[in-house]
């Protein structure tokens, strides 16, 4: 596997320093990737990630003085934002469906494996979304319930061409960038473009946003 010429620096906030440890202990083996804060709170969280410039910020979502939910909006409106990661145990399907609205990337339980957990830190540096297959279903329906579902005649959808409407679909799936590229036999570079046109038109704030749009519409398959 290639690395990166560049580590992907990641920012730890949690509480509890047993979790921190561990957590740091297991990315510093990982090849390309960069351990460059810890935080014990949100608000520290938000401060180091101006200070250091993390390219994902690893966020528990309970923590003391100000908690990773409140975070997470405040970190993705940073220059530039990290790709970030709630860090959840089971049963918290509503907090999380709280900081995906928010802008988060994904989520991870805190019970992965020490593989899981690399191959997240990597997924979210690329731009792909991060979710957990244990509670991602649940979830899922969780964001889907309520609301009105837009159509595909909505106006945010009704502005994106036709390669960005494939895009879209395949987001629904929940492919990856590689995995887009390689089906619609373009470059990665080329998906993050399109990608990154599908946030500003339809006004999501990660792909996960765009995704559960995508599933919303009809669009998902």
């Amino acid at each position: 596997m290639t690395t990166p010429a560049t580590p992907v620096r990641v920012l730890l906030a949690d509480d509890e320093e047993m979790i921190r440890r561990g957590v740091q202990l297991i990315l510093s083996h990982a090849e390309g990737i960069e351990v460059v804060a810890e935080a014990v709170n949100g608000e520290q969280a938000v401060q180091l990630a101006a200070e250091h410039r993390p390219d994902v910020a690893l966020v528990d979502i309970r923590m003391p003085v100000l908690d990773g939910l409140a975070a997470v909006s405040r970190l993705v409106a940073l220059d530039p934002a990290p790709q970030v990661v709630m860090l959840t145990t089971f049963g918290d399907d509503q907090n999380v469906v709280r900081a995906l609205r928010d802008g988060a990337t994904g989520f991870l339980l805190k019970d992965e494996g020490p593989q899981e957990l690399i191959s997240a830190v990597r997924a979210a540096a690329a731009g792909d979304a991060v979710l957990s297959p244990g509670v991602t279903g649940s979830v899922i329906r969780r964001m889907l319930t309520g609301g009105s579902a837009p159509s595909s005649a909505d106006p945010r959808l009704s502005s994106l061409t036709d390669r960005e409407r494939q895009v879209l679909s395949m987001l629904g799936q929940g492919a990856s960038n590689a995995d887009i590229a390689r089906s619609l036999g373009i470059g990665v570079g080329t998906v993050k473009t399109h990608v990154g046109a599908i946030l500003e038109k339809t006004g999501s704030t990660s792909r996960v946003q765009a995704a559960l749009l995508a599933h919303q519409a009809g669009l998902a398959g």
